[in-house]
């Protein structure tokens, strides 16, 4: 279960280190085998390429309504590997896609992450407040 977030600074070439809480973890559960996929939402996703095959089946089997989605989700798909450094390449195509450029936050969100540029982060979450709690949450509490 990843959960936590880590600000990370992308290197020149565009490799983000992975957090040594998360890294060890990814090692045993994946061999260091990764992959990274756009979402609408405007950050990358980052699974365990074990996970990550799961959601493919899935994805591939949507009818041809969701084309454009599948598009999106396996069209974009990139797989990486972590180096002897730690660290993993994210590809120029899915930095500008998303708008990535050196400051970064890791999100760990259960089973997978989520990579954001950190200001783009922090203004959906101001925004997320400002529109106050879904109704889909109104009985939540902790």
């Amino acid at each position: 279960m990843f959960q936590g977030a880590s600000a990370i600074n992308l290197d020149a070439k565009g490799r983000m280190t992975i957090p040594a809480k998360h890294r060890d973890a990814l090692v045993q559960q994946c061999e260091g085998k990764l992959t990274l996929t756009k979402h609408p939402h405007g950050c990358l996703l980052f699974f365990p390429r074990p996970v990550w095959e799961k959601h493919r089946e899935q994805i591939a089997a949507w009818p041809m309504s969701a084309r454009a989605w599948q598009r999106i989700f396996l069209g974009n798909a990139c797989d990486v590997e972590i180096d002897s450094a730690g660290r993993v390449l994210i590809s120029p195509e899915l930095r500008a896609a998303v708008g990535l450029e050196k400051e970064v936050m890791m999100l760990g969100m259960g089973t997978h992450f989520e990579i954001w540029d950190a200001a783009k982060l922090a203004e959906d979450e101001a925004a997320a407040v400002a529109g106050g709690m879904p109704e889909a949450l109104s009985n939540f509490s902790f």
